[in-house]
Parts: C-alpha cells; sequence; structure tokens
C-alpha cells in the first residue's frame, strides 16, 4: 500500500530509486578508495591539500545521495524502473561503437575506419536512404581532410599500413 506521501509525490516515478542505489554505491566505492587514490602531504595547508577538495566531493555524493534515497516516497522496483533502465543502457551503445572505433584506427587506419563508422553509425540512427549514406561518406572523407591536412592534427600510422611498398607507406602515414 502507498503512503500518503508517495501519491502526493509530483515528479516521475520511473528510474529513480536504481538510480539512487547505483549513484550511491558508486559514491561509497569512491569513498572507500580515496585514501588509495589521492595523497596527504605534510606541511601543507589543509585547502591545498590533494586530497581536501576529491574528499569534500566525494562526501558530499555520499550524504546528498543517502538523503535523497531516505525522502524517496516510494521503494519497490517496477516494471517502469525496468523500462528506464534499458533506455539509459541504450546509451552505452554509442559508447561501444566509439571504442570500437579508437581500437580500430591503430589498427586499419583513420581513414579507412572513418568512412566506414560514420556510414554504420548514420545507418544504425535511421539515415538509411542512398542520399543519406553518400552525405555521410562525404563528411567522412571531409572530415579526415579537416583534421589531417588543415589543423595537421598528428594521428599515428596504422599497423595495416606496414604492409604497403615504401612510398605508399609514407604517402599512408602522412595523409590516411
Amino acid at each position: 500500500m502507498t503512503s500518503e506521501r508517495a501519491r502526493r509525490f509530483v515528479g516521475p516515478h520511473r528510474g529513480q530509486l536504481l538510480f539512487v542505489l547505483t549513484f550511491l554505491t558508486l559514491s561509497v566505492l569512491l569513498m572507500s578508495v580515496i585514501g588509495q587514490q589521492t595523497a596527504w602531504v605534510q606541511k601543507t595547508a589543509v585547502f591545498a591539500q590533494p586530497r581536501f577538495w576529491p574528499a569534500v566531493a566525494v562526501a558530499g555524493m555520499v550524504v546528498l545521495s543517502a538523503l535523497h534515497l531516505w525522502r524517496l516516497p516510494f521503494r519497490r522496483i517496477g516494471r517502469a524502473d525496468l523500462r528506464e533502465v534499458l533506455k539509459w543502457a541504450q546509451a552505452l551503445e554509442y559508447a561501444l561503437w566509439f571504442m570500437a572505433y579508437v581500437l580500430l584506427v591503430p589498427l586499419i587506419g583513420y581513414l579507412p575506419v572513418t568512412l566506414v563508422f560514420v556510414p554504420a553509425l548514420a545507418r544504425r540512427m535511421g539515415y538509411r536512404s542512398r542520399r543519406m549514406r553518400m552525405i555521410a561518406v562525404i563528411f567522412a572523407g571531409a572530415t579526415v581532410v579537416l583534421f589531417k591536412a588543415v589543423l595537421a592534427v598528428r594521428i599515428p600510422g596504422a599497423a595495416l599500413y606496414e604492409f604497403l611498398p615504401d612510398a605508399w607507406r609514407s604517402f599512408a602515414i602522412l595523409y590516411l
């Protein structure tokens, strides 16, 4: 049976309990390792200590998320909560796309990976027409030209370039 406070709660219910529990757990985990991750330097003012401000921030995260959990008017996980978590997890897909991109660039090369990933991501986002595929390929090529030629961003050559003849290899490392 729901309490009067839970019935009068005007905010959205879905996902709050899971979010607060996750945030509190991560905050407590951060607080437990702060001694190993930061240092306390002798003969240094308290406010200048490398550990002080991170400890204040993490302690605030722990206290405020615990207060949020304590004041939450409902404490049951329902179907709406699980649907909300699935929506959150969908955002992780794009992080995985990015990680795959970052891992493949040193192996295959900046130009080929970009020319494959940009249209693939455009397709994944729902742009399936031939016109949009061409725009994605042109955008990918323009991005590579902008970063390599105009901005002169130094991107390491790919391992695949080692199998090219000498003249092609130096061209590929510089411009592809």
